[in-house]
């Protein structure tokens, strides 16, 4: 893989992560939080309309999810655009650690909260979001 399609993936990853802080944002409001509600039943699979998002602690918890969300997308498009060209491997590895921490908290998380259906979104998210990352980039 090239440092270019890297630099290209990172950016790919940084709006994987980052567009669900606004889908979770909104779910801290009544009137917009249909996507996230809509979301967490997906990830709960069955979609079966039984998730429910009127709790002040979910939409609590939803305002926090979104803005790590969003923030750790940013974090990840400002290194593949301001940190990778003087550093690339440690920019690689850093995400991959951070995605691979993510991975492996969320899907123990989903699994002994009976969510096993969000564990196997987890997998497809894990392979999009690293990509060509697993290597090391050739110049």
């Amino acid at each position: 893989m090239s440092r270019r399609l890297h630099k290209l993936w990172l950016k790919f990853t940084a709006v994987v992560i980052g567009s669900f802080g606004p889908v979770f944002f909104l779910g801290t409001m009544a009137p917009t939080l249909e996507p996230a509600r809509f979301t967490l039943d997906l990830l709960s699979w069955p979609l079966d309309g039984a998730t429910i998002y009127d709790s002040p602690d979910t939409r609590f918890l939803s305002a926090l999810t979104g803005g790590f969300l969003m923030g750790w997308g940013v974090t990840i498009w400002c290194l593949s655009t301001w940190v990778y060209d003087a550093a690339p491997e440690a920019v690689r590895r850093t995400v991959l650690a951070g995605i691979l921490s993510w991975f492996v908290l969320d899907s123990a998380g989903s699994l002994t909260s009976v969510n096993p259906s969000n564990a196997a979104f987890n997998v497809a998210v894990l392979f999009l979001a690293v990509g060509p990352l697993w290597r090391p980039a050739r110049n």
